[in-house]
């Protein structure tokens, strides 16, 4: 606990001098993302996760598809859907630490779109000083369409920090579904 503490405070400080994401709120991105550090760190222990709400998909997402990579083990909470409060994601990633556990390894945002139509995108959220993706298709039944915002924040993600997939992130074999593709 005190590494992680530790982890979250040197990210915080690192964060709080780099510069903001848009001139129209100075120092707001960095802010916020010091917010979802502090918030999401008791989550690297998996159970605090899903004690917190955060609900285990039993499989690995990858994309097998496109090939760029994987989104972990998601850990839904749709209580925080259409939340852009940076202390409320609506799900958690995860991946196999190699000892029969799970390392929290990046977060996601999703925000119903509000006219349901893919053509049309005049509600997208931002946070950090970026647009989310989409509209995007539900990925399951029942799914509305939404947008979405990846952060890779616990594991560092070579194609980009908010680029959905992480080819950084594996998945084990016979663990995996294939994701529809999402927009990059």
């Amino acid at each position: 606990m005190a590494r992680t503490l530790a982890l979250v405070l040197a990210a915080a400080t690192a964060l709080a001098v780099a510069p903001a994401a848009t001139e129209s709120e100075p120092g707001r991105a960095a802010a916020d993302m010091a917010v979802t550090y502090r918030a999401t760190a008791p989550y690297q222990e998996h159970a605090n996760g899903v004690r917190a709400g955060y609900k285990p998909d039993q499989y690995c997402v990858s994309d097998r598809a496109g090939g760029t990579g994987a989104l972990g083990y998601p850990h839904f909470n749709h209580a925080y859907d259409n939340s852009t409060d940076p202390a409320r994601p609506t799900a958690l990633f995860y991946e196999d630490d190699g000892k029969g556990g799970k390392r929290l390894v990046g977060v996601e945002w999703l925000v119903h779109d509000r006219d349901q139509n893919l053509k049309t995108d005049d509600d997208r959220p931002s946070m950090f000083g970026v647009p989310f993706k989409g509209p995007n298709r539900g990925n399951f039944p029942g799914q509305p369409v939404h947008y979405a915002l990846h952060l890779w924040l616990w594991k560092k993600n070579p194609k980009g920090q908010y680029t959905p997939y992480n080819p950084a992130v594996t998945c084990l074999p016979g663990t995996t579904r294939p994701q529809p593709r999402l927009s990059s």
